[in-house]
């Protein structure tokens, strides 16, 4: 006898796999100009419920002036601690973990903004060996300054080698979401991929490019965490844009997509 049952009784619950739910922007800004203005956005269009409907992430990386990296992981530090920061919803990009400047981004920033930090982003993951250092490194300094909650971590996959350790970062205890580092990623393959692999269209049509973007996005599903989908060059094109985010989400499983200042 043909007894129906529910898709609701027959499918497993995705969301009971998820270490946790992010908002699907993730909005990086490197100066401190921008930065304001993206806090005061993020402030503006808050949800129905009282909740940011998008992340900032402040980028001590790309946004630190050469010899300036210290004074800019303070000015970082304070914007996350003090009042701009409505929600709790802003992380940090530090620098690579084989920067000179890491441990004192670490220390600055947790000594200062911890209890507040929404996550910490570690780009240009080496490997799986390296990635564990980070964090801990980045634990040994939460409990050195007395942050109770563990601070969640992402990770930037943008190498051959975090790419053929991806399913192993993934699973890596603290890690909560990959983003998937386009333009590097290209550069990493000197050339071998045309320029064009960086377009909205040709993102999502050249295949070194697609096998990572999959990669990455199977490997996160696999762990429960969230993947992110990397910038589009076009960003002053808003069609381009929504069919980017929507050919991420539908077409390869993406939950969180990049937004760069």
């Amino acid at each position: 006898m043909f007894c129906a049952t529910h898709p609701k009784q027959a499918l497993f619950n995705v969301n009971d796999q998820l270490t946790e739910t992010l908002p699907v922007c993730d909005h990086y800004a490197g100066t401190e100009t921008r930065m304001l203005k993206a806090l005061k956005i993020q402030s503006d269009l808050s949800s129905p419920a009282g909740h940011a409907v998008f992340d900032v992430t402040l980028d001590l990386e790309d946004g630190a002036p050469l010899g300036g990296e210290h004074d800019h992981a303070l000015m970082v530090a304070e914007l996350i601690a003090g009042r701009s920061n409505t929600f709790g919803r802003v992380g940090v990009r530090l620098h690579n973990p084989k920067h000179p400047q890491f441990e004192d981004d670490i220390n600055t920033l947790v000594s200062i903004a911890g209890h507040r930090l929404a996550y910490i982003m570690l780009p240009k993951l080496p490997d799986a060996d390296e990635t564990i250092i980070a964090i801990e490194s980045i634990e040994h300094a939460r409990l050195h300054h007395g942050i109770a909650k563990r601070i969640p971590i992402h990770g930037l996959i943008e190498t051959h080698r975090a790419l053929q350790q991806v399913d192993t970062i993934a699973k890596l205890s603290g890690i909560t979401s990959l983003s998937f580092g386009l333009m590097d990623f290209v550069s990493d393959h000197h050339g071998a991929i045309p320029s064009m692999a960086m377009t909205a269209q040709g993102q999502f049509s050249h295949p070194l490019v697609l096998r990572a973007k999959l990669a990455i996005s199977a490997a996160c599903h696999a762990a429960g965490i969230t993947p992110s989908h990397c910038v589009v060059t076009e960003f002053k094109d808003l069609k381009a844009l929504e069919e980017a985010a929507k050919r991420a989400n539908r077409e390869l499983g993406y939950m969180r997509m990049w937004s760069i200042h």
